[in-house]
């Protein structure tokens, strides 16, 4: 393919290629040929131009396929717009005369197309200058046309589209002609050349004026006509044309000259509605031939053009636009309303037609109003639409007040309103809905009075009008949930009042349903009581149903429908009314057969109906149960619900009679009852009815097979019963597309009406599958078929096997008995069951059955595939597939496969051979490769014969489809196919007629599903994958240029694959571009492809995607549709604004997930492009708030508040990107907003400093940081938290919490000890305070609540007086609390006001908790100077000001949290104790709602314990006066009330069980928490629960507590143990470890109190016998689970372990000690491993004498392990914090009194002198190996064991011995710092009282100290450390002098004094010395001063003895005292100089 890559063609490489290649390669060439011209300069090509254009014509020549030639005209007009265009005339004559040629073989067709398209291009690209020649070259093409075939005639449109398109106003000589051309093209046969036909007279009415003038009337005919017949795409384009050229007649100003030239009026609106209106109720029929009604029987218009012009309305509007629609919406809604209305009896015939008719209406208002009008318009619309509702209601008043009840109810004026209400009600529902809680001003406006309006058409006279205006009461619930419960009360009062109206009875009824499927869209609820109060009205009405004949059907409905709404509430409401539902339930049904019979013979046609309708809502009301309540569906609750089947069965079967009997009126009651009671059996599983299944099956196959079914609705049965993925080959109407709802109606057949809420009031409250439109039940003659078919499959796979076969035997003969269409009806009955059957035998594993069996369901199959329905032979192809999964036997399979094989061979008739392809095709999909590669080869190889039959596109499309899946199915076994198939694709791409856009999907499938089977081979670089993958990219390239949307889909989700595989080779800027043009496609499948591409691309490389779009946008020439958009916004801003008016709730997740990843990869980079989308879209819900208080209000503009005012600052300039977005699209913006700034904790650190932000800012303007964009975070939370929307509200608090929890900490560079938040303090309280107004909804207030808490403990505000404002709201909230459950509002469920109450309660345990660690914080004294400054912006004031301020309520919130507590520990109690709960609930929940309730207990009990427990140590469980806890609520509810009843048994309570009540309620919570953690167990909660159990055990007495309770800290601690096992955080061991160590404080004092108890009793005579208190008692042992310090070691090691596995012995697999490198922990691990080793120092004190020697070994062994793996050296000799506390606990455990004790004390001292000797060994080469261990650590380890234990320990020779060496080896190290350390403590150890001790050290080492002191004349120190090294080693000589005997004392100062002396400098060279050796001359000089009066006489004699020495020390002090002379002139020394030195030198110290 390389070769085609040049910009003349490579014949050579072209002449030796075979025929498929050549066309391949040709399109390759002409593809790099477009991309070349563009890029080559002018001269280049026009070097070779003539050579180009001779080669380019050759290829007319060369007949080429539809998307070569289009590439070749393409190319050929790029050529001549760059090059010369002197030689195009010739260019254009030679297509001329190819075009006239009068060869009319098929062989010649491709030339002349390529002509014509070649022809169009030009005129396209060269446009006027060819303007004298277009005249010849139109007449040529036009008179070309008339004897053109259908491909001839779909090109010839297309070109002189181009031409026009190139021409413009040139082109007017021939507009006249090519009109006519084109009208006659608008009627054609072929579907292809109507659409092209449409998109020339589009082009021409750009420039003919007459088409929107003066023959507008015509042209709407000819589009009317033009819809007769249609398919989707012609309707997609003829509507496009007509409402584009309507909407040019009203907008066109004529220009004088042509006003002048004809005369022309203007158009106004009425007459263009008149115009479409005409359309759609007559019809293409005109308006004087009414013959064709004549000919059509009743339905005067077909549907497809209502369907067509329906489509014309919705194109019309959105031509004309959004702000046209406002001014002129009161018009086009009355005329909109007035299709349905009496005035044309026509158009609501029949309820079918109606039915059709009023959905025409709905999607013609719900398009315009619900797409263009942005919210403000839409409430305008709402208030218009109710004004129509109160006018026909009026209509309706006068009517019905007319006395003569006959003339009333025959009137037709009542008739007449009720289609237009029924349309009106349903869009004022959908509006409601989606306009969510923004329509609050809406219903709050008095003057429009919508409730009213809906409320009084409930009692209207038809049924529809009352189901419709109960469905809009459901939206209006739904969409504003506080008006829910109001709305249910009103009209449950009103069914109870008018309970004697029939109208009103079943009107409040559907009402009442509707609101109560309403509550599981609404997560705050109703109260609970209201399930009774509908549970009683509706036993009520089923009661007094039997009084009033009048009423009696209307009571017994409306009972019947309000039991089984109520249903939906779920288990927690219907567990209450059970019983009395299952009475109901049996009562309805006759006992037994016998009563059956006496029914039968008694009543009459009336009663029977009644009787009917009672039984079938008994029956719904069960199926409602169960499908709502299956966990309510136990053993028992089956058996009662039982003993009535068996009698509804012999109703069903007995119908027959009691029809014959009593006539046609029973007829639709009877097939009611027979789908409820089919709908119910469905549900339940079979076993149930085992007893009736024989006659159950009779029934189905009597009715699946009934005589008087007329109508086939297969479109309705079979789509479940196909494959989803092949439902594609058959009609496009059963694929998604915008307008799914409207075209269902053709999709069903002409005589069938479309689904209704009036054929199925009981559908009112299920939930709807599509979101907010209406349910749709389909008539119950359909649904009753439908319903028998599934039942079918169920039944027939559980009766026996003979009794299978006789039903299908009957079903089979009653098939061949029948004729003609009833056959065909018979037929699709019979195979849908079968289907139905055969799924349900294969999803349950089931068996077929004996071999007849086989044969007879094979028969029935067959029969299908050959049926001309292709849905049934698609139904048929999955039942074939599913009958050899069923059977599972290979030659029954391959058998299958040979009678497919045969037909396809044998067979030429189309039906035969699409049914059997696809059937092979199912086969594969279910069995695999059928196993076996001969199967695969046949099937392939007859597939691709029938894929070529080019004479029919039908058996083209469904071969392709069904190879595709055996593609799919066969996997690898396909790889030796791969290259035939994909030439076949290529060949077939480049080929097919683009009239048949089917075939070119199915090759799109096969492509798609080869690239799968690829995959990543196709990365692969050799020349065979690279020839698969060019094949693949070209194939892709095809049908990209398709003009056929779907098979551009095709080509998106192709390339998409590509892209997975093998990404290098897709080219990201052509691909991108392609997105951006679809993503407004009115095709809903081709933007659903656009996007999922578009998500799999920017998971990858989203700024690539980004920056490609953007290019794309700012070079495109062509108009992009969106291109304003992006140039503006960008692709995200782009994909915003679809989001906004987006409706698939798919695409919309996609665009979501898009615009997410978009974000994740680009918002940091990107930040200021980001935050201003967000912020544009959420400016949007500014204007709207100002503009709807305005308008409710009526007031002028100036008399705005303030905070309105800072909203609207941008009212005047009105060019932002983004109009009116919907609230759900700023909700996303919202969450968009704090996706940023999570994105950005994970980038630079100055996105979070302001200080870095600037100065980096500075350095370079291009670096941008969130921290500089605050205030814009702020407004965008601000503007969300204030709006309407209740779900933007919470987004705008979630979004402020995000902002004050990461911005709260930073300081504010200008003003220091201040933080940047503190300037935005009023914003924060302006946004919250909305919040807690009375109506808002708890679940904002609990959210605003968590805000206030996290504003108030973030310390932004330091001012006591700012911070009251949030304080206020929290206290006003509190206030509202107190009260308990009962006092809160009534409008939501109970569960709703404990989820505020926890909100409350949760927000001020914050705050409280904060209070005190401030207060905690300031109470310490500063440790330095440096926190003062923070102390000054806290303020000491305001630490304890914060916890005053919360003081004042302490009482009521220790009593309210105490309450949540013990509510919290009650929900929590395993369901076995559910008997002892209290009966009314807890102190915030009730009981019924205890289940929802638990859910705001879990999110809010962490926090509420951590404050009552500090609230509890505040108080030191001192107990306030017990009557305080009675005062507020509505029961006492200290703990202690937990099972009592009265608040007397409370009182009498000591304090002291008060207190131990609340301690083991805390204590118990905490447990049960801790040791079963949820994994979805916050860490929030894991930490505060561990705070709250260290704050417990701070004060003494729950420390006693712990520690006499020996089993509860043993309970505890396994406990803690499992938390750090299961849980990773090391804030979380760290808390639990500070827990254990207050364990064992508290067992310390324990442990400690006893023995001093014991000695005081027992006096000091009798020591001897006192009893060992502590662990291991006298024996020592400790006994695993029973023992405390076993729990403790077991959970210390585990900590130390982990940290440090060398500590293991099985790990380093020898018990001896190993050598290892040292290591430094984490911080993390250091802090962990410290806290462990300070919990092991504490052990030795719990044990008595005996159990300390069991641990010590372990203990030692621990602390010495730490200390040798961590002993790292550190610079300047530091230790590291684990080496650190290693010793600081060796010093703990070895000054224990235990090695003291009299009965441990040898043990101990065996023990310490062998961890001595481990310690010591360290040091030795372990396997000649030397370690890297500091040995300061070391040493100070040997001293802390020299200083700590008994001297016996240290002071056996050996050890003492190895000691000394150590130190001398060390005192030999040269790294000073090693000196200075081991000078300091050698120093300590000199010191030490005992001369046992240090005398050996002294006599060993003093000797090696002097010496390297008396070296400093030789090595002069260089730094201060060795400066230190000489001091430290003086000070240890001088410490020598104080402890030496007297005798000893005097050698020591003559040692001391030279070496001081040498350190002098005489005067000359003190000037030159460095600061280091003055330092040292001023040490020694100050160090001679002290000792000389000290020990005067040896000072005087060595004076004496060396008079060089002494010489130089006076010379020193003389230089010494001029020098302080010079410093101090006034002191005292100077004022009397002494006589000599010695005197002075007294003087000195004195």
């Amino acid at each position: 393919m390389e070769l085609a890559h040049s910009l003349l063609l490579n014949e050579e490489a072209y002449n030796q290629l075979g025929e498929v290649q050549r066309a391949e390669f040709i399109f390759d060439w002409l593809r790099y040929l477009e991309k070349l011209l563009l890029a080559t300069s002018r001269s280049d090509v026009r070097e070779k131009q003539k050579t180009l254009v001779e080669q380019l014509l050759s290829l007319l020549n060369s007949s080429p396929g539809p998307p070569t030639r289009k590439l070749l005209a393409k190319n050929l007009g790029i050529l001549y717009s760059i090059g010369d265009t002197f030689s195009v005339y010739e260019t254009i004559d030679k297509c001329n005369d190819l075009i006239r040629s009068k060869d009319d073989s098929p062989s010649y067709l491709p030339t002349k197309l390529a002509a014509v398209v070649c022809l169009g291009s030009l005129y396209k690209k060269l446009g006027r200058i060819l303007v004298n020649t277009f005249t010849d070259t139109v007449g040529n093409i036009l008179k070309a046309m008339k004897s053109a075939e259908s491909q001839g005639r779909y090109e010839i449109m297309l070109s002189l589209q181009n031409i026009l398109n190139g021409l413009g106003a040139a082109a007017i000589p021939c507009h006249r002609d090519v009109y006519k051309a084109a009208k006659s093209c608008l009627t054609d046969r072929s579907m292809a050349v109507r659409c092209a036909a449409a998109k020339c007279l589009l082009e021409l009415q750009k420039e003919a004026i007459f088409m929107w003038s003066t023959d507008l009337d015509s042209v709407a005919t000819l589009c009317f006509k033009s819809f007769e017949g249609s398919n989707y795409d012609v309707r997609i384009s003829v509507s496009k044309l007509l409402g584009t050229v309507l909407a040019k007649a009203i907008i066109s100003k004529h220009p004088g000259a042509a006003a002048s030239r004809q005369s022309m009026r203007r158009v106004s609106l009425e007459e263009v509605l008149e115009l479409l209106g005409t359309g759609f109720l007559r019809g293409s029929s005109g308006f004087l031939r009414a013959s064709g009604d004549m000919l059509k029987g009743t339905s005067s218009v077909s549907r497809d053009v209502r369907v067509g012009v329906t489509q014309a309305y919705v194109v019309f509007v959105s031509t004309l636009g959004g702000t046209w629609l406002e001014k002129n919406f009161a018009a086009f809604l009355s005329h909109i309303l007035s299709l349905v209305s009496q005035s044309h009896p026509k158009a609501t015939q029949t309820q079918t037609d109606a039915v059709c008719g009023r959905r025409c209406v709905s999607f013609i208002l719900r398009a315009t109003i619900g797409g263009l009008l942005g919210e403000k318009a839409q409430i305008a619309a709402a208030k218009d639409i109710c004004q129509a509702i109160w006018k026909l209601k009026k209509v309706m008043d006068a009517v019905m007040s007319d006395s003569n009840v006959e003339t009333r109810l025959g009137s037709t004026d009542v008739t007449a309103s009720q289609h237009m209400l029924v349309c009106a009600l349903q869009e004022l529902g959908n509006l409601t809905y989606s306009l969510g809680t923004t329509a609050a001003p809406l219903l709050q406006d008095s003057s429009s009075g919508i409730l009213d309006s809906v409320i009084s058409v409930i009692v209207h006279p038809s049924i529809s009008v009352r189901l419709a205006a109960a469905w809009c009461l459901h939206c209006i619930a739904v969409a504003l949930p506080s008006y829910l419960t109001p709305l249910l009360d009103r009209c449950l009062e009103r069914l109870t009042v008018l309970k004697s109206s029939p109208e009103a009875v079943t009107g409040f009824s559907f009402a009442v349903a509707a609101l109560l499927g309403a509550v599981k869209h609404c997560p705050l609820g109703i109260p609970h009581g209201k399930g009774k109060i509908i549970m009683t009205l509706a036993e009520d009405l089923l009661c007094s149903a039997a009084q009033n004949s009048r009423l009696s059907a209307q009571r017994t409905q409306a009972g019947w429908l309000l039991i089984a709404a109520l249903m939906t509430l779920g288990p927690a409401v219907v567990s209450h009314h059970l019983a009395r539902v299952l009475l109901l339930w049996k009562c309805v049904f006759p006992l037994s057969p016998k009563d059956l019979e006496t029914e039968k013979s008694r009543g009459d046609s009336f009663t029977w109906q009644v009787t009917l309708e009672g039984r079938a809502g008994a029956l719904c009301a069960v199926k409602s149960f169960v499908s709502h309540c299956g966990d309510l569906l136990t053993g028992e609750v089956i058996q009662r619900l039982l003993p009535p089947l068996p009698c509804a069965v012999d109703l069903l079967t007995q119908l027959s009679s009691v029809l014959k009997a009593y006539g046609s009126p029973l007829k639709t009651p009877s097939l009611v009852y027979r789908q409820r009671l089919y709908d119910l059996l469905i549900l339940l599983p079979p076993e149930t009815y085992e007893g009736n299944l024989c006659a159950i099956l009779k029934e189905l196959a009597a009715d699946l097979t009934a005589s008087d079914i007329q109508v086939a609705a297969s479109a309705f049965l079979l789509p479940p019963l196909c494959h989803r993925d092949d439902l594609v080959i058959l009609s496009p109407l059963l694929q998604e597309t915008d307008h799914r709802f409207i075209e269902e109606q053709l999709l069903l057949g002409n005589g069938i009406a479309c689904g209704s809420l009036e054929y199925d009031p009981y559908a009112i409250y299920e939930k709807d599958v599509l979101g907010d439109s209406v349910p749709k039940p389909l008539p119950p003659v359909l649904s009753v078929i439908s319903s028998a078919v599934k039942l079918f499959g169920v039944v027939c796979a559980h009766v026996g096997e003979a009794q299978r076969l006789l039903i299908l035997e009957q079903l089979l003969d009653s098939i061949k008995h029948t004729k003609g269409a009833r056959q065909q009806v018979v037929q699709l009955h019979v195979v849908s069951s079968l289907s139905s059957f055969l799924k349900y035998l294969a999803g349950s594993k089931g068996n077929l059955g004996p071999e007849e069996m086989r044969r007879l369901a094979v028969a029935l199959v067959m029969g299908a595939l050959e049926s001309p329905n292709p849905l049934l032979r698609c139904a048929a192809a999955e039942a074939w597939a599913r009958l050899a999964q069923v059977v599972d036997d290979g030659a029954f399979t391959a058998a299958l496969a040979q009678v497919s094989f045969d037909k396809l061979k044998s067979a030429r008739d189309v039906v035969t051979r699409t049914g059997y392809s696809l059937a092979l095709g199912s086969l594969h999909r279910y069995l695999g490769g059928i196993s076996s590669s001969q199967h695969l080869n046949s099937c392939v190889g007859i597939l691709y014969t029938l894929s070529q039959d080019s004479t029919s596109p039908d058996v083209q499309t469904w071969a392709l489809h069904s190879l595709s899946l055996i593609i799919d199915s066969a996997g690898p076994l396909y790889h030796m196919h791969v290259e035939p198939t994909l030439s076949l694709i290529i060949m077939l791409l480049l080929n097919v007629p683009p009239t048949h856009a089917e075939v070119q999907q199915s090759l799109g499938r096969c492509l798609n599903a080869l690239i799968t089977t690829l995959g990543p081979e196709l990365q692969g670089n050799s020349t065979s994958i690279s020839t698969l993958r060019t094949s693949c990219l070209l194939g892709c390239a095809v049908m990209q240029d398709n003009p056929d949307c779907l098979v551009q889909a095709q080509a998106i989700s192709c390339l998409q694959q590509l892209h997975m595989f093998a990404p290098r080779h897709v080219n990201l800027s052509s691909l991108v571009s392609c997105l951006c043009v679809n993503l407004c496609s009115p095709y809903l499948l081709l933007r659903r492809a656009v996007l999922a591409c578009l998500r799999q691309l920017v998971q990858r490389e989203a700024a690539e995607v980004s920056e490609h779009a953007v290019m794309l946008a700012k070079d495109s020439r062509e108009e992009l549709t969106l291109d304003a958009n992006i140039r503006e916004v960008g692709l995200e801003g782009a994909l915003l604004t679809l989001l906004d008016k987006e409706t698939d709730q798919k695409l919309c997740n996609d665009i979501k997930e898009t615009l997410n990843h978009m974000l994740t990869s680009m918002a940091v980079d990107k930040l200021s492009f980001w935050l201003k989308l967000c912020k544009d879209v959420l400016a949007a819900s500014a204007d709207f708030t100002t503009v709807t208080c305005v308008d409710t209000m009526q007031e002028e503009e100036g008399d705005k508040g303030d905070d309105a005012s800072v909203l609207t600052t941008r009212n005047d300039d009105k060019s932002y990107p983004f109009t009116n977005p919907r609230w759900a699209t700023r909700v996303f913006a919202a969450e968009c907003v704090c996706r940023i700034i999570n994105q950005c904790e994970n980038a630079h650190s100055a996105h979070f400093d302001i200080a870095l932000a600037q100065e980096m800012k500075k350095r370079d303007s291009r670096n941008d940081f969130l921290v500089l964009h605050l205030a814009d975070l702020i407004r965008m939370a601000f503007m969300a938290a204030t709006d309407h929307s209740d779900q933007l509200r919470l987004s705008g608090l979630e979004t402020l919490l995000v902002v004050i929890r990461r911005f709260a900490a930073i300081p504010e560079p200008e003003f220091p000890g201040h933080v940047i938040l503190e300037q935005y303090q009023a914003n924060v309280g302006a946004a919250l305070r909305p919040a807690f107004a009375s109506e808002t909804p708890p679940d904002v207030t609990a959210k605003a609540c968590q805000v206030c808490s996290a504003w108030i403990a973030s310390g932004v505000v330091s001012d006591l007086n700012d911070l009251r404002r949030v304080h206020q709201l929290l206290v006003s909230s509190l206030t509202k609390i107190q009260a308990g459950k009962e006092a809160l509002s009534h409008l939501y469920n109970e569960s709703a006001s404990t989820m505020e109450i926890l909100a409350v309660l949760k927000a001020w345990a914050e705050v409280y908790i904060i209070a005190v660690e401030r207060h905690k914080s300031h109470r310490q004294p500063l440790k330095t100077t440096t926190c003062s400054e923070e102390s000054v912006r806290n303020g000491s004031y305001s630490s304890d000001g914060l916890l005053d301020l919360v003081h004042t309520d302490l009482g009521t919130l220790s009593r309210l949290w105490l309450a949540a507590l013990q509510d919290f520990a009650l929900l929590t109690l395993p369901s076995e104790f559910a008997s002892q709960l209290p009966v009314e609930g807890g102190a915030f929940y009730t009981a019924e709602t205890s289940e929802n309730a638990k859910l705001h207990y879990y999110n809010s009990w962490a926090l509420i314990l951590h404050a009552t427990a500090l609230w509890l140590t505040s108080t030191g469980f001192v107990v306030a006066d017990p009557d305080e806890g009675v005062s507020h609520l509505s029961r006492p509810v200290t703990p202690t009330s937990m099972c009592q009843g009265s608040s007397s048994g409370a009182t009498v309570k000591s304090p002291e069980d008060v207190c131990t009540d609340r301690f083991h309620l805390i204590l118990g919570i905490s447990v049960e928490f801790l040791c079963s953690l949820r994994s979805d167990a916050t860490m929030e909660s894991i930490t505060a629960c561990l705070h709250a159990l260290q704050a417990l055990l701070d004060v003494p007495w729950p420390r006693s507590k712990i520690g006499s309770d020996q089993d509860l800290g043993i309970e505890l601690l396994n406990v803690l143990h499992r938390v750090i096992l299961t849980r990773e955080s090391p804030s979380i061991q760290l808390a639990s470890l500070e827990v254990v160590r207050q364990i064992i404080c508290a067992a310390q004092e324990h442990v400690k109190e006893k023995r001093r108890s014991a000695e005081v009793d027992d006096g000091a005579a009798e020591k001897e016998t006192l009893p060992e208190f502590g662990e291991g008692k006298d024996t020592g042992g400790l006994v695993p689970g029973k023992s405390l310090v076993f729990a403790t070691l077991e959970l210390c090691v585990c900590i130390l372990v982990r940290q440090l596995p060398e500590l293991n012995p099985k790990l380093t697999g020898s018990p001896g000690v190993k050598a290892t490198k040292p290591q430094v922990l984490s911080e993390d691990g250091s802090r962990l491993v410290s806290a462990a080793l300070v919990i092991l120092s504490e052990l030795p004190a719990v044990c008595s004498p005996e159990g300390s020697i069991s641990i010590l070994p372990t203990i030692l062994y621990l602390t010495i392990g730490v200390l040798r793996e961590t002993a790292v050296k550190l610079p300047g000799g530091q230790l590291s914090s684990t080496v650190a506390a290693s010793l600081q606990a060796l010093k703990g455990i070895l000054s224990s009194p235990m090695a003291r004790a009299e009965k441990s004390h040898t043990a101990w001292t065996d023990l310490l002198r062998s961890a001595l000797t481990t310690v010591l060994d360290c040091w030795d080469p372990v396997d000649g190996t030397h370690q890297e261990l500091d040995e300061i650590s070391l040493l100070t380890a040997i001293t802390v064991f020299i200083l700590s234990t008994s001297p016996e320990v240290t002071t056996i020779p050996c050890l003492q011995k190895r000691c000394i060496e150590k130190f001398k080896a060390t005192l030999e190290i040269k790294d000073p710092v090693v000196q200075i350390k081991t000078y300091q403590l050698l120093l300590s150890i000199f010191q030490y009282p005992n001369p046992a001790v240090s005398y050996p050290y002294i006599y060993s080492l003093v000797s090696s100290i002097v010496e390297k002191l008396q070296e400093i004349d030789q090595r002069k120190p260089e730094d201060t450390t060795e400066l230190q090294v000489f001091q430290e080693g003086i000070k240890v000589l001088e410490a020598l002098v104080a402890i030496a005997e007297e005798q000893h004392r005097s050698q020591l100062v003559a040692c001391l004094l030279p070496i001081l002396i040498s350190f002098l400098l005489d005067d000359n060279t003190l000037g030159s010395a460095t600061s280091i050796m003055k330092s040292l001359h001023d040490f020694a000089l100050q160090h001679l001063m002290q000792i000389g009066p000290q020990y005067s006489s040896v000072f005087k004699n060595v004076m004496a003895s060396s008079p060089a020495l002494k010489a130089r020390l006076e010379a020193a002090i003389k230089g010494n005292q001029e020098s302080v002379k010079v410093k101090i002139p006034t002191s005292k020394h100077t004022k009397n100089p002494g006589k000599n030195a010695s005197i002075q030198l007294k003087t000195n110290f004195l």
